[in-house]
């Protein structure tokens, strides 16, 4: 998946004018694909043991809450894209809100670049923003400073999926400033606040929002 979306790329379909969008296929090669459904089975098992077993699990640590297994989309191959990070000649230090109205300074580092399908299955140019913790943020930049923050809300916000947004981990930032950084909203996830009220969470900026339905990773936790 990772050579088929920088083909796209090379082609000029991010920034194709007048011309047809292109049907994004099921899944790349089938060894790809197999893989894509391989990780992502592997990666739901992790997060059901850690929520029931893991100390830090937040359904350890609020006891009014009970853990009833996350409710997934479909795994699809198709929504596992790749992209460098594009980084801002000047980047920001900007406000994100927190869900109990605390302001957060995050910095507005880069963007990715990158094609998902609408619900014809066209492929869709997305720019989504990466951030920065600052020092601002205290103990998170502290533990997380080299990590890379991407968030995000789409058409199913607040339908399908939860009303705040979602989040992907994408890591630690590279060395390499050519390095390709794989994106699977496979494992898309909505953040703690969605399954207890000790918690606060960042909610995405406005300019973080992805145009069609990303009908991938995580759906609306229900107790």
């Amino acid at each position: 998946m990772r050579a088929f979306s920088l083909a796209l790329v090379s082609a000029g379909i991010l920034g194709s004018a007048g011309c047809s969008k292109p049907h994004l296929p099921p899944g790349g090669p089938a060894a790809d694909s197999l893989a894509v459904v391989q990780d992502n089975r592997s990666h739901r098992a992790s997060v059901d043991s850690f929520f029931v077993y893991d100390p830090g699990s937040p359904f350890k640590r609020d006891s009014s809450i009970v853990y009833t297994g996350i409710r997934w989309y479909p795994i699809d191959p198709r929504y596992r894209v790749s992209s460098a990070i594009h980084r801002y000649d000047s980047p920001d230090t900007v406000d994100v809100l927190g869900t109990k109205g605390e302001r957060r300074r995050q910095l507005k580092y880069g963007y990715f670049e990158f094609v998902l399908p609408d619900t014809s299955g066209m492929a869709v140019p997305v720019r989504l923003n990466v951030y920065k913790f600052t020092p601002y943020d205290g103990k998170r930049y502290a533990l997380f400073k080299d990590h890379l923050s991407v968030w995000f809300t789409d058409p199913t916000t607040g339908v399908e999926t939860y009303h705040v947004g979602r989040y992907v981990d994408v890591g630690v930032e590279q060395p390499d400033p050519e390095h390709v950084y794989t994106i699977d909203f496979n494992k898309a996830y909505s953040p703690y606040c969605s399954y207890s009220n000790l918690y606060s969470c960042a909610i995405p900026r406005t300019e973080d929002r992805i145009p069609v339905p990303v009908r991938a990773g995580e759906l609306t936790y229900h107790n």
